[in-house]
């Protein structure tokens, strides 16, 4: 089986990050793999490690050039599947590009927001299957927007995890000791501090603006706690600003967009994940893998990964006196977060390592080639759109 996957973003956020752990595994499968990915974006180089890379002009929702680059570009590679990864255009434009191809085409999604009903009928009835990462995707798509169930498949993000043992232990150890030393260095904190951290792009819907708020009560009382913000994003300049008005300055670090931040995760003391709307939530899986309690809010796919006071802990979203007792709670209370910290571990392991991941998109692949009579998703009948939430499968 050949599949030719489309990734459409130029940088290497947590969903590129996906499509090369999707990559690395099916590989393993005997799946043979092509990277269509824009020119020039930090996927490419990561890829070529592992599978044929070619690099387009992509530019996006307005280019309209991009479906007959896309039909040439496949043409040229001859997949059974095309697997679209990402929005920023290439939802829209694989799938015209694929009208009247003999290959089967799936789309990935990985965002919970509105999309117009009639709108994103006529764009998904392109595909053969829609995979949604969340609960929350899976309803967006089934009971809004309309897509018949059958052609909707839930298969979350995945993130590599060990299986423990005593060599493991003392590797994660290792790793967690050089992970503190590299980021207190960088950022130049007291060497005997704490460390929160909030991994996300600095954007509306992460929330950012909430936990500093909540924050500016917390960090009163816990004068050891240090919180460093890594994402870079259109509100960056807003939140320094807010920071200085709030007295945080010397206990909150703008750290940037790091490509080192994943290696950094295992030297946190808390995960903190505020957002307002989230998919799924890959930093808050990543953290989890590292052993690294978290909390986050009750929101999206969120509530697929952490169950509350077990493998984490839910905050109600946009409640800064929720996030405040929350922050407060967790700073204080060393013995919770070594508890939380080993049932999020648990829980990664169970239901979101990256075998299992690859075994549920090639599950789908499977299921559209082998499909005797392959109905487009706008043909195939939908008998029963009521409400579910259906328990996370692979």
């Amino acid at each position: 089986m050949r599949v030719a996957h489309i990734e459409s973003g130029r940088h290497l956020y947590g969903g590129a990050r996906q499509v090369l752990y999707l990559i690395d595994g099916l590989r393993g499968e005997g799946v043979d793999n092509v990277l269509i990915c824009p020119r020039g974006s930090a996927i490419a180089a990561e890829a070529r490690a592992l599978c044929r890379v070619v690099e387009l002009p992509l530019h996006g929702d307005l280019d309209i050039g991009a479906p007959m680059r896309l039909r040439a570009a496949l043409e040229s590679v001859a997949p059974d599947i095309v697997h679209v990864h990402s929005r920023r255009g290439a939802d829209l434009f694989a799938g015209f590009a694929s009208i009247g191809a003999p290959w089967r085409t799936v789309l990935t999604r990985r965002v919970d927001h509105r999309e117009w009903p009639p709108w994103a009928r006529l764009k998904y009835s392109r595909y053969d299957a829609l995979i949604a990462i969340s609960s929350a995707i899976e309803f967006e798509l089934v009971e809004h927007v309309g897509v018949p169930r059958a052609c909707v498949h839930r298969v979350p993000s995945g993130v590599p995890v060990d299986r423990g043992g005593a060599s493991s232990r003392v590797g994660a150890d290792d790793a967690r000791a050089a992970a503190r030393r590299e980021l207190g260095a960088s950022l130049a904190l007291p060497h005997d501090a704490r460390i929160a951290g909030v991994v996300a792009q600095l954007i509306p819907r992460k929330g950012h603006g909430v936990l500093l708020r909540a924050l500016a009560e917390a960090l009163a009382r816990h004068p050891q706690w240090h919180v460093v913000l890594l994402g870079r994003g259109r509100l960056e300049p807003t939140i320094r600003r807010e920071v200085a008005r709030l007295g945080l300055a010397s206990r909150v670090h703008l750290a940037g967009f790091r490509p080192e931040a994943a290696r950094w995760l295992p030297g946190l003391d808390l995960l903190l994940h505020p957002a307002l709307k989230e998919g799924l939530g890959l930093a808050v899986l990543e953290a989890m893998a590292a052993a690294v309690p978290v909390a986050v809010s009750g929101v999206g796919g969120l509530v697929d990964i952490v169950e509350d006071g077990t493998s984490g802990v839910l905050v109600p979203p946009g409640d800064v006196r929720a996030w405040a007792a929350a922050a407060d709670r967790l700073m204080r209370d060393g013995e919770l977060r070594t508890r939380l910290a080993q049932g999020g571990l648990e829980r990664v392991r169970a239901v979101f390592g990256v075998r299992r991941m690859v075994l549920g998109n090639l599950a789908v692949y499977r299921e559209v080639t082998e499909r005797a009579a392959a109905t487009r998703c706008a043909k195939a009948h939908n008998p029963d759109r009521r409400t579910r939430h259906p328990e996370v499968r692979a």
